[in-house]
């Protein structure tokens, strides 16, 4: 699918179009529109952008030459303008002064880029608790993420969690628990007990 129909889908999505208006409008089957929202949970991801700070490719070609050259490290950190420790990790993690190379680097550094981030709710298991409680009291995920923010922890950001993201974790919670439930009414069939497990969120 091209990135245009991508942008589309998202367009009409968020309008609250349903999907066999956006299926019409992109001139794609509806199973095609689904099966794109099903992947996302719904929910637009991110763009992920590198950092002003990393290294550029251009930097990295001056660091892979000034390696074939010779150069030691902190004589590329004075080149290029950047601390020595910036250059030494940026070395050894793609393999060393020998086997650095410019293009295989930039490559590993796009890839980190667009790699994705783990729900804070995984790592944090306060406010993972927490956000538990207001959804067993029936709030949403928008006040559940304003009551956090500007009430409850309005000077801690490590306790602060986007509406976004608490959807997206109910939507994991809803797939895991369809797949225990479809893994469940298999083992039924075949005349196997399955072993009761605790439900846990995320």
């Amino acid at each position: 699918m091209t990135d245009e129909r991508k942008k589309r889908i998202w367009f009409l999505w968020k309008q609250g179009k349903p999907m066999a208006f956006i299926a019409k409008d992109i001139m794609k089957p509806p199973a095609t529109v689904y099966s794109f929202l099903e992947y996302h949970g719904g929910i637009e991801p991110d763009i992920r952008r590198r950092k002003a700070t990393d290294l550029t490719l251009q930097e990295r070609e001056c660091i892979s030459r000034a390696l074939a050259a010779g150069l030691s490290l902190r004589a590329i950190s004075r080149q290029l303008n950047r601390s020595p420790s910036t250059i030494s990790r940026e070395v050894s993690r793609n393999g060393g002064a020998h086997k650095y190379r410019a293009y295989l680097a930039e490559q590993l550094a796009l890839k980190k880029v667009k790699r994705p981030k783990s729900f804070i709710l995984q790592s944090n298991s306060l406010l993972k608790q927490m956000v538990i409680d207001k959804l067993s009291c029936c709030w949403s995920p928008e006040q559940i993420a304003g009551w956090l923010k500007f009430i409850q922890f309005p000077h801690n950001p490590s306790m602060h969690v986007s509406y976004e993201t608490i959807y997206k974790s109910l939507y994991l919670l809803k797939k895991k628990h369809s797949a225990s439930k479809a893994k469940k009414t298999s083992s039924q069939k075949k005349n196997v007990s399955p072993r009761p497990q605790s439900s846990q969120l995320w």
